[in-house]
């Protein structure tokens, strides 16, 4: 094991090795060409190539180098083109303040039994008079960054659930196809990250109609990781244990604290009237990752009550405003 892999279970290198083709004693040699391509793309202003960030990249992509490093390339690339999405990209500016605040994401303290973190959205927490959706984006693409840094979720990766009870169709009329667009790109094209699955719950009939708009925006890989679950919290928990779960999915953990990540995020001094600046460095932001990378299987034996019976979400009765033209969404 190199220094590169310091800090891994020995579960997860073997992880890594059969799923991942990661090879200890080649690293730095597929590092280093990985490294040895930024050449070919002088339009790109490839701002980070040190090993521990390109590997990031590597194990997102299996180790095939050609496909690292156009990965690489469409991360710098993609915020090149979207430059004022990362102006001021730190936890304390206050449009992504306002988001983490809202609960988006939030990000559950355990992983699923397979390692992975769980990030969750409460679609209908969109207040569309305080957040904007590219604050939402931007405040979902920090997390990432600052949960990526830890090795094991590079190799284990992500799931994300989406919860979208009493989200109305004028909120669903604001996911413009330009929106989701620049969410699809940003998310399953330009980061370096193993989505494991994405899983929608309680979804009425018109995210179903936006799914089929994004549909052909979506790569095969990422469409057959997509499940629409409904009001079935059982389909979802034969992915999902539920003792991995909160009581909103009909797991046996509490409910969701919706200022946990922002307060993890921000510090613990962190309120909402004093602001800090994030760093990925920030010791307090790794303490906490660390204590809560547990396996939510050893959880199994201390969680025994469901707060919420499976099947037990409802969809909203749809109102007046799903007498709109689905293409009002254009």
């Amino acid at each position: 094991m190199t220094h590169l892999q310091a800090g891994l279970s020995a579960e997860t290198t073997e992880k890594a090795r059969l799923e991942l083709n990661e090879n200890p004693d080649t690293l730095h040699q597929d590092i280093q060409q990985v490294r040895d391509m930024i050449i070919t793309r002088p339009d790109i202003g490839f701002l980070r190539t040190d090993d521990d960030f390109i590997l990031r990249f590597l194990r997102a992509r299996k180790f095939n180098q050609v496909e690292t490093f156009k990965l690489l390339a469409q991360y710098f690339q993609y915020r090149q083109q979207n430059l004022e999405m990362f102006q001021s990209f730190k936890a304390d500016n206050p449009g992504i303040k306002r988001a983490l605040m809202d609960g988006f994401p939030g990000v559950l303290e355990s992983p699923d039994q397979y390692g992975r973190k769980i990030l969750i959205l409460f679609a209908s927490n969109w207040d569309q008079s305080r957040n904007s959706f590219t604050d939402i984006l931007r405040a979902i693409l920090l997390s990432l960054e600052v949960l990526i840094e830890d090795p094991e979720l590079q190799i284990n990766g992500f799931i994300l659930i989406i919860d979208w009870s009493n989200f109305s169709f004028k909120q669903a009329s604001k996911l413009t196809p330009n929106i989701l667009k620049l969410a699809i790109e940003g998310l399953q094209d330009s980061f370096p990250a193993r989505f494991g699955g994405i899983h929608f719950v309680n979804q009425p009939w018109y995210i179903h109609a936006l799914y089929t708009i994004i549909k052909p925006f979506l790569k095969d890989k990422t469409r057959k990781r997509i499940f629409l679950h409904g009001n079935n919290l059982n389909s979802l928990h034969q992915l999902i244990f539920p003792e991995c779960l909160p009581s909103e999915f009909g797991g046996t953990l509490p409910p969701y604290d919706m200022g946990m990540w922002a307060r993890t995020l921000l510090g613990p001094e962190y309120n909402d009237e004093t602001e800090y600046t994030h760093t990925y460095d920030a010791l307090h932001v790794k303490e906490a990752l660390g204590s809560s990378e547990k396996d939510c299987t050893e959880k199994l034996m201390k969680r025994s009550q469901s707060a919420v019976e499976p099947g037990t979400l409802k969809h909203k009765d749809r109102d007046d405003e799903t007498a709109q033209p689905l293409l009002a969404l254009d």
